[in-house]
């Protein structure tokens, strides 16, 4: 992986990060908000 395609994944993986805390503060629910986190855990072990 050259350095380009690292910068490019590291601000994907941020941008993805900082969504994914967005949808967690807005949650509806408390419920909504425990699954929407832990799919983000599952999704962070996936890799």
């Amino acid at each position: 992986m050259n350095m380009a395609a690292k910068i490019r994944a590291r601000r994907n993986e941020a941008r993805t990060r900082k969504a994914v805390n967005r949808a967690i503060e807005q949650a509806a629910t408390p419920a909504m908000r425990h699954e929407l986190i832990a799919i983000s855990q599952r999704q962070s072990f996936s890799r």
